[in-house]
């Protein structure tokens, strides 16, 4: 078989060679913390998109830092109360997608809400003022600064905030609530799960955000991870601070957040990517103790991986 990255029985046990912050559980504590204390000043907007078994509303809640942070909601009608509910993250830079996308879940009975990630392609607010680079790249953005203003800490924390927010619904079983998502979507259904462990079951699928120095060392800061190398172009031109940026990386690094995921997991990876290196996602799955499982696609990279949205179906029917 063609090979990208280390074989898969070196994979398998893989830990990952990013470094992680001594303080990194009393870094994240005080975040949820800070999360916990803020009022999100809830509101469900109808939409103008109709369906005739579901109640589709903008949400908006107030995300750490004051910005306004919009979901898609979608509710079904007549349904049994309380009722299951499903989180959906989107891929870098996109939006939460077309409302009817939603539609497969609500007919199945589940509550739907799917985030917007600040500064991306939706309709969520990004109010971080910080010092450095604005330009290109939200994995960057804050990395100039001091690590509580990384951008991908408020990201990580809105995931959170909105499982809250959906939880405490009347109409949703708090101890039923999935996540899932591709790419970046994977990446924060990893996040959400490690930051509010009553998430059920997760199903990220070839998650970002994972073991950067190791994205480093392949030569593969391109594409999604291009902004690693245009950090160091811009602000580290001789690598005098590199330790010190990959450490302070590690802050958002969820390899060093997946010990936390107490959730069943489903987790699809293709071992041809080279967007997000099999290795890098192993580094996070590999430290994961709670049930899980990893659907591999030999031959598939960085796309479709045939029938898993399928899988992910079936496994989130079970909640």
């Amino acid at each position: 078989m063609p090979a990208l990255d280390m074989p898969l029985s070196q994979l398998r046990t893989y830990q990952g060679v990013n470094p992680c912050p001594q303080d990194m559980d009393e870094f994240w504590d005080k975040a949820i913390a800070e999360m916990k204390a803020l009022d999100p000043q809830v509101e469900l907007i109808p939409a103008d998109f109709e369906a005739p078994n579901a109640q589709c509303f903008d949400l908006y809640f107030t995300g750490v830092g004051g910005a306004r942070i919009h979901a898609k909601y979608l509710r079904p009608i007549n349904e049994a109360i309380p009722h299951p509910a499903v989180l959906q993250f989107h891929g870098y830079t996109g939006n939460s997608g077309d409302w009817s996308n939603k539609l497969a879940y609500v007919n199945m009975g589940f509550s739907v809400a799917s985030l917007d990630c600040r500064g991306q392609g939706g309709k969520s607010e990004d109010n971080l003022a910080i010092k450095g680079n604005t330009h290109h790249g939200h994995i960057i953005r804050g990395l100039h600064d001091c690590a509580e203003n990384l951008l991908f800490r408020f990201i990580f924390l809105d995931t959170a905030q909105l499982a809250n927010i959906v939880m405490g619904f009347d109409e949703v079983d708090e101890n039923r609530v999935g996540a899932m998502g591709g790419s970046q979507g994977g990446a924060l259904t990893v996040a959400c799960a490690a930051l509010e462990p009553k998430i059920k079951k997760i199903a990220p699928e070839f998650p970002f955000l994972c073991d950067y120095k190791r994205v480093w060392d392949m030569d593969l800061a391109k594409d999604a991870y291009s902004e690693l190398k245009s950090f160091f172009r811009m602000f580290d031109p001789t690598h005098a601070r590199e330790d010190e940026i990959f450490e302070r990386l590690g802050y958002i690094d969820l390899q060093h957040l997946a010990k936390r995921i107490r959730a069943d997991v489903l987790w699809a990876i293709g071992l041809m990517d080279n967007i997000c290196p099999p290795s890098t996602q192993f580094a996070a799955y590999n430290k994961i103790t709670s049930q899980k499982d990893m659907v591999i696609y030999p031959d598939f990279g960085h796309e479709g991986l045939p029938g898993f949205s399928d899988k992910a179906y079936s496994f989130m029917g079970q909640l």
